[in-house]
């Protein structure tokens, strides 16, 4: 072999080597996993502390002005953080009604335990100078925050 062929040999092995290792240079692979948890609320209320007899509707029954009824619930914490509770009231009709009649309860703000389930009384009052309302109805929401 002569002085240019070794020449020309060399120089393609050389050129094959660095063309290897600057692609391999010019990328790199790292592996990380990761976990999380995610953050969930939520409440449902019933019946009986059993959670068996879910509330879906309230009958309150026939009220008189000044009149103040009660209803006793259990709402559990169903998500995977404790939170506290609000409750507000909505869709009212006659839109009027909200002016003469209020939903309060005895909750009183401290969190809810994860699966914590809760004794409530939601109770209705009507105004004294309620008139021209014979019948109403409104939705009531709970909401779980944390």
């Amino acid at each position: 072999m002569n002085r240019s062929a070794v020449g020309l040999v060399l120089a393609f092995v050389l050129g094959v080597a660095f063309t290897f290792t600057a692609l391999s240079m010019m990328q790199s692979t790292w592996h990380v996993s990761s976990h999380a948890s995610l953050k969930a609320l939520g409440v449902e209320v019933y019946w009986n502390p059993d959670q068996t007899a879910p509330v879906t509707s309230i009958n309150w029954g026939i009220l008189e002005p000044g009149d103040t009824k009660n209803v006793t619930v259990y709402i559990v914490n169903t998500g995977n953080v404790p939170n506290t509770l609000s409750i507000s009231t909505g869709n009212w009709q006659p839109a009027g009604a909200a002016d003469f009649i209020t939903l309060t309860w005895n909750y009183n703000g401290s969190f809810l335990a994860v699966a914590e389930t809760r004794q409530v009384i939601l109770s209705l009052h009507t105004s004294p100078n309620i008139t021209g309302i014979t019948t109403f109805s409104f939705d009531i929401t709970i909401t779980g925050s944390g």
